[in-house]
């Protein structure tokens, strides 16, 4: 039986209606600049109304020291008052793709959700940029949010930070840096089916091949690309951090038809182990950022209630 069986069946409609028009993916798309405006031509195609409840700013802050500065967008649910509680905000896309416009609508969402200000960082990408840069760029990001709380108008006591996929990796590395660097102080973490292992050995990483979104192939070009032949660290590939401890309280989620299932689930033992506030779900039936891709289902809109339910309490 193939894994795509597994897949829930009304999360599967849009996998295979794209799968139809791009057979194999976009990861069978081997130019990375043409593989990136493929997706970005895809994602310019679904129209997505403004949110008359957030309004947004990009500006350009300071990056990391020495390198270009980086671009972020703030969100600010409009009939706020008083102060907020703040999400940091990573975008996905194996740290090879994707950008802020990319996930505009999911910060959008969460920001009008949640009745927090939203600060979303466009990081640098491999192969053009390889590990160290995108870590560092996020962390730069983070340390200008909290510098400029009181314009921003967000509480940096009640600061989260958000991440999906390559996002999430992204999330548990500038958290681990902030704790080693002694930075900013983190309320809570939600890694969304985080990228963290480059070492691809787990039952799943063998698995899921065939799916048509982020298989094996995929994972191990894109750690190819970001690890630039260097040796990875804890910040590449959190999944190699021997030491959890002092991590802020944690989100995780992941589907059983997702390469990054089992390396998630373990990460998210060693969080508790650690002594770190871990809350993990497991969907059945979900494949790699299935509610994006199926955000009517109902499996997507349980995922949701449930992410933004844990940011809400979190942040209270």
């Amino acid at each position: 039986m193939s894994r795509r069986d597994l897949i829930d069946p009304e999360s599967r409609v849009p996998l295979d209606a794209l799968l139809e028009v791009m057979p194999g993916g976009f990861n069978a798309i081997p130019d990375i600049v043409q593989r990136r405006a493929t997706v970005t031509n895809m994602l310019a195609g679904i129209e997505v109304p403004e949110n008359p409840n957030v309004a947004k700013e990009d500006r350009t802050v300071p990056g990391p020291e020495g390198e270009p500065d980086i671009t972020v967008r703030i969100y600010r649910p409009v009939n706020a008052s008083g102060t907020l509680p703040g999400i940091y905000f990573i975008h996905g896309g194996g740290m090879i793709l994707g950008n802020v416009e990319g996930e505009d609508p999911t910060a959008t969402m969460i920001c009008d959700q949640v009745g927090a200000v939203v600060v979303s960082v466009e990081y640098r990408l491999a192969p053009e940029h390889p590990h160290p840069a995108p870590v560092e760029d996020c962390y730069a990001g983070l340390v200008w949010m909290v510098k400029n709380a009181t314009e921003l108008g967000f509480d940096p006591a009640r600061l989260a930070i958000y991440g999906g996929s390559a996002g999430g990796g992204l999330t548990i590395a500038t958290a681990l840096l902030a704790r080693d660097r002694g930075g900013p102080a983190l309320a809570f973490m939600m890694p969304i089916y985080p990228m963290i292992d480059d070492r691809n050995e787990t039952p799943s990483s063998h698995e899921i091949t065939d799916v048509g979104i982020w298989d094996r192939a995929a994972n191990i070009e894109a750690w190819a690309w970001y690890l630039g032949g260097k040796e990875p660290d804890r910040y590449a590939a959190p999944a190699r951090a021997e030491d959890l401890t002092g991590l802020p309280p944690a989100f995780i989620d992941v589907g059983t038809v997702d390469m990054f299932r089992d390396e998630d689930i373990a990460f998210a033992q060693r969080l508790m182990q650690a002594g770190v506030p871990t809350e993990l779900h497991i969907h059945p039936g979900s494949y790699h950022a299935s509610e994006t891709f199926a955000a009517e289902a109902p499996l997507s809109k349980r995922i949701w209630a449930l992410r933004i339910d844990a940011l809400r309490r979190a942040l209270t």
